[in-house]
């Protein structure tokens, strides 16, 4: 009985012997069953040495048998190396898609959100301008301080004629300068409130030209009223005092423009609100036509005490310039403002 079970077992284990070996592939046929062999500490080039060992790629033999497949109903399709081709059959639906042709530019997928607004504060030119003009007008100012001493002083005490001292080349480019700055300054604000009040795009290509614009008028405006008080003076006055009143009406410009610095900073970085920016540079600009009329007064007409020549002479060569250039530039506005 024993042995009977004995021969049982051994029938039953070589049965299964048989089986596995039957079952287990004679090779590995794929690369995962090649590392399975492997220990499981075996470095890359080991593992590449044994896929390499039991696979070898042999050669590729393509077909030449042309293509049928082709739609039900229609001849089979023409070969697109033929050079007797005609065009329309190179040419399909996808011949310009750039999904077929990655030389093509696909351009932007989904849809374009809405772009951002331009601000002076995230321009990196007017930024640059900004510094440029803060660092070039304390060189300035440590360079010409005496001649700011003597200027500040004859704003408030009536000049001497003949203790008069020329200005020197320096004092005249730092006047310029200055000049300039306010100019500069003042374009900038009267683009914020053409903005805000008035027009928001136009047909320039970018803010610039139109800033730009702004600096012209406003050096046209400073350069013709010098022209003018110089071409009236030299008729009524003499030349001296004419030299001392140019001289204080360039200083007065640059006071403005030194005072009108922070407020622009204030209006650009800071989001000063527009009506009280607006409210600051009128009253700048309010300070100086009065400064600019004590001067006029103290040298033109304090000996003659003639109320009314003074006044229609200030009218005449201060207010109407200015109304001038406000309405030159609300022309140039409607001229460059986009109409929807």
């Amino acid at each position: 009985m024993l042995q009977q079970q004995d021969s049982t077992s051994v029938q039953e284990t070589a049965s299964i012997a048989l089986d596995s070996t039957v079952q287990r592939p004679a090779r590995p046929q794929t690369p995962y069953q090649v590392l399975r062999m492997l220990p499981r500490d075996a470095t890359p080039a080991q593992q590449d040495s044994a896929i390499r060992a039991w696979f070898h790629p042999g050669e590729i033999h393509y077909s030449d048998m042309p293509d049928t497949l082709h739609l039900p109903g229609h001849g089979v399709g023409r070969n697109l190396k033929e050079v007797n081709l005609p065009q329309y059959y190179r040419e399909s639906f996808f011949s310009n898609d750039s999904l077929l042709h990655p030389e093509l530019s696909g351009g932007r997928y989904g849809i374009a959100g809405d772009p951002l607004p331009y601000a002076v504060r995230t321009d990196n030119v007017f930024t640059s301008a900004l510094i440029i003009c803060f660092v070039v007008a304390i060189v300035s100012f440590s360079g010409t301080r005496n001649f700011i001493q003597r200027q500040l002083k004859n704003l408030f005490f009536p000049p001497k004629v003949e203790n008069d001292t020329p200005q020197t080349t320096s004092e005249l480019q730092f006047q310029f300068f200055l000049v300039t700055l306010t100019a500069f300054l003042l374009a900038i604000s009267t683009y914020f409130y053409v903005t805000n009040y008035m027009a928001k795009s136009f047909i320039l290509d970018n803010e610039y030209y139109l800033i730009g614009i702004f600096v012209a008028a406003n050096m046209a405006y400073v350069a013709i009223k010098l022209l003018l008080y110089t071409g009236v003076n030299l008729v009524f006055f003499n030349g001296k005092k004419n030299q001392q009143y140019i001289s204080s009406i360039l200083f007065v410009i640059c006071l403005e423009g030194v005072v009108l610095y922070p407020i622009v900073l204030l209006q650009v970085y800071f989001a000063l609100p527009i009506g009280k920016a607006l409210f600051s540079i009128i009253t700048i600009l309010i300070i100086g036509k009065i400064v600019s009329f004590y001067k006029c007064w103290t040298i033109f007409f304090q000996r003659n005490a003639i109320f009314l020549q003074i006044f229609l002479y200030f009218c005449a060569l201060e207010i109407m310039p200015m109304l001038v250039l406000w309405g030159g530039l609300m022309l140039i506005v409607k001229r460059f403002e986009v109409i929807y």
